[in-house]
Parts: C-alpha cells; sequence; structure tokens
C-alpha cells in the first residue's frame, strides 16, 4: 500500500478561526467541504490537540477563512506553528476583521470566509467532524486558492541545502514546514519542533 496516494486528493487550505471568552483564535487546517446546498452546509475535521477545537466544541460556532496564492509563509508560522494555549496569533497581526458572528477572518492572504453554526458533531478518534450551515459568507477578491500542492512548491521554503556539499548523512525533511532533522533513523513519535506534525510528515533523504 502506497500511502503517498492520498497526496494526489486535491487539498485547499485555511485558517480555521474560533472566539470564546473574549479571546481570538486560529488554526490552519486543510479539511473543509461543502455537504450540501439547500441549505448551504459546511463540514470541517479538527485534530482534538488544537485548542481551537476545544473552542469550537464549546462555542458551537466558527469561521473558515479561504487561503489564496498571494498568502505568504508568515501566514502559515503565525497560525500553524505555535499554539493558541500558550500565544495570542492576533498579537501584532492587523490583516483580519471582526465577522458578524463575533469571530475574526483574515483578510491578509486570502480570498473569502465563511462562517458556521455547528449543528452536528462526529467523533473521528483523533480529530472531531464538525457540521453546520452557513450563517455568513463573502468573497474578499478574485485571487486564486491555495491547493495544497501550491503551498508545497511554491510557499513553503525548499530546505537549505548543505554548505560545502553534501556529508552524505541520512536527514528527514518535514513535508509541511521543510525542518530538517538529521540522523539515520527518525523515531516514530517524533513531532516537529516547528510546525508541531508527525513523523508521517517526514520524508527520507540523503545530503
Amino acid at each position: 500500500m502506497n500511502e503517498k496516494a492520498l497526496f494526489q486528493l486535491s487539498y485547499g487550505l485555511y485558517v480555521l478561526t474560533a472566539a470564546r471568552e473574549g479571546k481570538q483564535n486560529g488554526c490552519i487546517i486543510n479539511t473543509a467541504g461543502q455537504v450540501t446546498n439547500t441549505p448551504n452546509r459546511i463540514q470541517i475535521a479538527v485534530n482534538k490537540a488544537n485548542y481551537t477545537h476545544d473552542m469550537i466544541k464549546e462555542t458551537g460556532e466558527f469561521t473558515v477563512s479561504i487561503i489564496s496564492q498571494k498568502a505568504d509563509f508568515e501566514l502559515f508560522k503565525r497560525f500553524g506553528f505555535q499554539s493558541g494555549k500558550d500565544t495570542d496569533k492576533f498579537e501584532g497581526f492587523k490583516g483580519y476583521a471582526v465577522g458578524a458572528n463575533g469571530i475574526n477572518y483574515i483578510t491578509e492572504g486570502c480570498n473569502g470566509y465563511i462562517s458556521v453554526k455547528v449543528e452536528q458533531t462526529l467523533d473521528l478518534d483523533t480529530h472531531t467532524l464538525f457540521i453546520g450551515p452557513v450563517t455568513d459568507m463573502e468573497v474578499l477578491n478574485d485571487t486564486p486558492s491555495t491547493t495544497y500542492t501550491y503551498y508545497q512548491e511554491n510557499i513553503k521554503p525548499k530546505p537549505q541545502a548543505p554548505q560545502g556539499g553534501g556529508n552524505g548523512k541520512t536527514a528527514w525533511v518535514c513535508k509541511i514546514c521543510g525542518y530538517v532533522y538529521e540522523g539515520e533513523e527518525l523515531p516514530t513519535d517524533y513531532i516537529c519542533p516547528l510546525c508541531k506534525h508527525p513523523a508521517s510528515d517526514f520524508e527520507k533523504t540523503v545530503r
């Protein structure tokens, strides 16, 4: 079985935001989609380890901002590579506005947003599936949306080549953020220190 077949699926990338008790937070997801059109319903799958997950679970509301091809890597670092449990992800960030539901939506590097009221949840072990009708949505600009492939090829920094040529050592490169771990074997429980993705998102190479 070749798990790389999953990479052939077409994924978009989104900033998922929520608000609770005056605190705004967000994270990067690639699992969002329309499931019905009468009424318009959206589904998202969110890792239970994400602080945004807990906020949605409690409040029953969220907004999905659709990342465009004008987004830069800083947007992914801000919302994807740190935890809202101990960081205010909106501190010093001006590329957002407040939606009708009181939740921030992202205007910088995004081409639209969709706000949802949760009506159903489904436990998926590591994730929760949230489904609900659209309460508000708007197109912000006509820049094409970013796919996972576009992110990999055009936004994510490429791993830096070793200075003075390769050293012949085995390395593991994170396919999400480009972080390099040097070593013959990557621990199965390894977590990327930069983007927090698991060992399954690393690819073996020789430097």
